[in-house]
């Protein structure tokens, strides 16, 4: 019988991201499925202040201004005396910049073994893609401790249950380094947002000339930035709009290459994607593979949408339609 572990750590404000909490309802679902049941599960919460769970078999907290800020060195450490700690078998953990960071230095202090961008796990199957998401892979391990990093999991569902609580300490090393504050974007807003229900994608059409033969970029971008405030979607972008800042041309301000999505991009996994103003080519299209629900506006009704690749096309100017869903999204 395996003994789950799930690691989190808190955000900013002190709670657990969406995707730290759909990794417990996963690690809930394997404890279940192996017959270990609810006390079989632990939850090891590392953060400045946080607050234990309910409905799980026990909490593991490593609390401090010290694990305020992600740091491989307190992160590290932290992770390695709650496994010690709880003994488990199965460490699952979301897949954040923090824990990747940290987790695949912890799994060989343990004698463990490490797995990331893992998709799909139940208990003893993982799965995951290679060569840019070309290449399905379900691995399995004899090796324990079995750090799994996920991607995504099943929605959370509160329990009721008050958990053993169990403060570890950690011996931290000497620290090297420290926080110095933080630096926004260039754009001065946020326009990536994995968590985000909708998928914005912009094309490269935004910048052509239009219907009256001239540009209106900075009405395109004034557009695209209303719809992303009020719907609090995530932007992504094709190669060919990214790449047109590296070609001096006038692009949209708040774009860059981290917005890009496709088979040289990103591959989001957002329950539903809006497409405007690019063709669907099929480098495009590979990173749209696990949006559930694709539609996309474009003027031409010939263009790779149209050809099983969205679920919705709707022929229009999507200047036009943007406008008209930002008047509707402020009244």
């Amino acid at each position: 019988m395996e003994n789950v572990l799930v690691l989190a750590h808190t955000e900013a404000d002190g709670s657990l991201s969406k995707v730290a909490l759909d990794v417990i309802e996963a690690a809930r679902s394997i404890a279940t499925a192996s017959g270990a049941g609810r006390d079989a599960l632990a939850v090891g919460l590392v953060g400045e202040k946080v607050q234990p769970l309910s409905g799980v078999g026990s909490v593991y907290v490593v609390e401090g201004a010290e694990f305020s800020q992600p740091r491989y060195a307190t992160d590290a450490a932290a992770a390695e005396a709650i496994c010690r700690a709880s003994g488990a078998s199965l460490v699952l953990a979301p897949g954040t910049s923090r824990w990747m960071r940290a987790l695949p230095g912890v799994a060989p202090r343990v004698n463990g073994r490490a797995d990331t961008h893992v998709v799909a796990f139940d208990g003893q199957r993982a799965t995951r893609w290679f060569y840019r998401q070309r290449i399905e892979a379900v691995l399995m391990r004899t090796a324990r401790p079995w750090f799994v990093l996920l991607d995504a999991g099943l929605p959370y569902q509160p329990r009721q249950g008050e958990p053993a609580i169990r403060r570890v300490s950690v011996s931290l090393p000497t620290l090297r380094t420290r926080c110095g504050g933080f630096v926004e974007s260039k754009s001065g807003q946020q326009t990536i947002r994995p968590d985000a229900d909708l998928l914005f994608v912009a094309g490269a059409g935004w910048t052509k000339k239009q219907k009256d033969g001239q540009t209106h970029i900075p009405e395109a971008g004034k557009l695209i930035l209303d719809f992303l405030t009020a719907t609090r979607a995530s932007l992504g972008s094709s190669k060919s709009l990214a790449d047109m800042s590296g070609e001096g041309e006038a692009v949209l301000p708040f774009l860059s290459h981290l917005n890009q999505v496709g088979q040289t991009g990103a591959t989001p996994r957002h329950p539903k994607g809006l497409s405007t103003c690019c063709h669907g080519e099929e480098p495009h299209v590979v990173g749209w593979r696990f949006i559930r629900e694709r539609r996309a506006i474009n003027l031409d009704p010939n263009c790779g949408w149209a050809r099983g690749k969205a679920d919705v096309l709707y022929v229009a100017d999507a200047f036009e339609v943007l406008a008209k869903l930002n008047h509707l999204l402020s009244t």
